[in-house]
């Protein structure tokens, strides 16, 4: 076990984490060189695209220094505040963790709350400073940063250059310098912690974990603790990709799972046990033996809990079934996605899926367009409200279509969360705008360094999620890093807003918004959709409601037909009983007639000025 060294990298988005890896890997031989391609560790091709890792990997390199052969685990993490519980796991699994920074931008919001996660759970840290070979890296600056945060010594940061790999050796030999062995006993009853799992269409859900405490061999009967299943351990072993060739160099090639009989405390690896839901495995969840298990599970675990909440409809109506199918199929992949049917006048039969937040909802919608070729309307995204009624019942609200009647409520709270906003003092006049705009309080503001300023605010979960991340990014020129974590239920002032067409509700289009935003909210969502409706031969009237009291209403004037271009000359009263027929004819027409609500019209509520 002294020569096993568990640790993960915390990173902002971009600041070379995947990169990093990759020259790790190749350092250690653990991929050949030929088989090598950027960001090894992001399969899926969205990650590639985007720079971002979205699902966390675990992979294990054998590195020599001194004459002795050291394990290296690396449990990669996700980088987005949507996937903070994951991380929180991973870093669970470690003993040791890389604090990477961008010489260019300095530390940033996700960096520090990932860290202050890394020293709750006492691991060692390495500064690590990468893109120092940049014309515009700052690196003294930077190391200021770092030192202010840590409270390290200027000569334990190391720099790096993750694309030529300069400095990464120096990295490999602090991992084993620095970070400490594993601690855990081989002969006590098993205790493993399960940190991530992944879907494999031909050998079910295969759950990485790491072993806290005992051993555990081929054959062995396990429990999941959380779900109180029971398994056979059919297959055991270590994340590393095959050897191939009699070279002995690693690929990429396979599955990166490499067999053992047995895995003693310390080490980290997979388990197949033919697990076919992926419900069934929890992150965070502890693994004993049947016959012999240990005294408490691991602390920390929860469950994944959605955050953000939207309707996911076919836009064809004979779609329905391969909807479900694509989720069902994608919930494989992801557990924390959730969803159930529900059915919608203006849409037909859809979803309401639960997501950890707006980037997990992004890649979400656009996995079911690349992988399953699905054409889906998204309505509104919400968060959930509780709603306690005068009978004293609290009653979780995902839907304003599932709000109570008002004469039952007695109170509603919203979620809140605590934001954390890093940018320069040049912008803080504007964010503090936006901030306060949309209802924040401001809790604290303190320079990190320079003229680099941390600003935190609790404001609510629901004033985020449609175009606050959009406009931060455009006032702030893109300098402003924003991160945050729920921070409890409040009381709040809310109504339901509905929108009518002709009299008609399009539940689809119904929000949940603070009283003082609704008459500005409904008034600019009336004029969006005059302008995206389409005429009909009659006056459609939109019109925004709280409850019975219209606040706002626009009208799409109808497509007239000059019934009058034959009549030319003779008596007034002619034209009159034309004109009086066609009146009767639009009536007639406005009671049997079906406006239609194209798509844009649902995307544009989401691009609200």
């Amino acid at each position: 076990m002294k020569n096993i060294r568990n640790f993960c990298i915390i990173a902002h988005i971009d600041h070379g984490k995947s990169t990093l890896a990759d020259r790790m890997l190749e350092m250690t031989g653990t991929v050949d060189r030929k088989q090598m391609e950027n960001q090894v560790l992001d399969d899926m091709d969205l990650e590639k695209e985007r720079g971002i890792t979205i699902k966390s990997h675990a992979i294990q390199m054998q590195y020599s220094l001194n004459s002795q052969l050291y394990t290296l685990n690396l449990i990669d993490t996700p980088g987005h505040v949507d996937f903070s519980y994951e991380v929180s796991r991973s870093i669970a699994a470690c003993e040791g963790a890389l604090l990477v920074v961008d010489a260019t931008q300095g530390v940033q919001a996700q960096t520090i709350s990932n860290l202050y996660l890394a020293l709750e759970h006492d691991l060692e840290i390495i500064p690590v400073m990468n893109k120092c070979d940049m014309d515009s890296a700052m690196p003294d600056m930077v190391e200021d940063e770092i030192i202010d945060l840590l409270g390290c010594k200027r000569e334990d940061i190391l720099r790096c250059s993750a694309k030529t790999g300069e400095g990464v050796e120096a990295i490999l030999n602090a991992i084993v310098e620095r970070i400490p062995a594993p601690q855990g006993d081989s002969d006590a009853p098993l205790q493993c912690l399960v940190f991530d799992s992944v879907f494999n269409p031909f050998r079910g859900i295969i759950a990485y974990f790491k072993v806290i405490n005992g051993t555990l061999h081929t054959g062995d009967r396990v429990r999941f603790v959380q779900t109180g299943k029971e398994y056979e351990a059919d297959e055991i072993g270590v994340l590393q990709p095959r050897t191939s060739g009699s070279t002995g160099a690693m690929t990429a090639t396979g599955d990166g799972l490499s067999k053992r009989n047995e895995l003693k405390a310390g080490n980290v690896g997979y388990i197949v046990s033919g697990i076919k839901t992926s419900v069934e495995v929890k992150v965070g969840d502890t693994i004993p033996h049947v016959s012999r298990p240990c005294e408490q599970a691991i602390e920390g675990f929860q469950e994944a809990k959605p955050m953000v909440f939207a309707g996911v409809y076919p836009i064809e109506a004979e779609d329905y079934e391969d909807l479900r199918a694509s989720l069902e199929k994608l919930q494989l992949n992801d557990a924390a996605l959730s969803f159930q049917p529900e059915s919608s006048v203006a849409l037909g039969f859809g979803f309401r899926c639960g997501f950890l937040g707006l980037l997990h909802m992004e890649i979400i919608q656009e996995r079911l367009d690349r992988e399953f070729d699905m054409d889906v309307i998204t309505t509104v995204p919400n968060v959930s409200y509780n709603v306690y009624l005068k009978d004293g019942t609290m009653k979780e609200v995902h839907n304003p279509a599932g709000m109570p009647d008002l004469t039952e409520i007695d109170r509603i709270e919203e979620p809140y969360i605590r934001a954390s906003v890093i940018t320069t003092s040049t912008f803080i006049g504007p964010i503090m705008t936006l901030c306060l705009s949309k209802r924040a309080e401001l809790v604290k503001q303190e320079y990190i360094s320079g003229n680099r300023m941390e600003l935190l605010f609790d404001m609510p979960l629901g004033e985020i999620v449609i175009d606050f991340y959009d406009k931060l990014k455009s006032i702030s020129k893109g300098y402003a890093s924003f991160d945050w974590h729920t921070n409890g239920f409040r009381p709040s002032n809310l109504v339901k807003l509905d929108i009518l067409l002709n009299g008609e509700q399009v539940d689809a289009l119904s929000t949940l918004t603070h009283r003082d935003n609704a008459l500005d909210f409904g008034r600019r969502m009336c004029e969006k959709l005059k302008e995206l409706l389409p005429r009909q031969q009659f006056d459609i009237a939109i019109q925004a409601a709280i409850g019975a009291k219209i606040i706002a209403r626009e009208t799409v004037k109808q497509v007239r037909k000059d019934v009058l271009a034959k009549c030319y000359g003779g008596d007034v009263s002619r034209k009159r009983k034309l004109l009086e027929k066609q009146k009767r004819g639009k009536k007639r027409m406005k009671q049997i007639g079906n406006v239609e609500v194209p798509q844009k019209a649902f995307l544009a509520v989401l691009k609200l000025d």
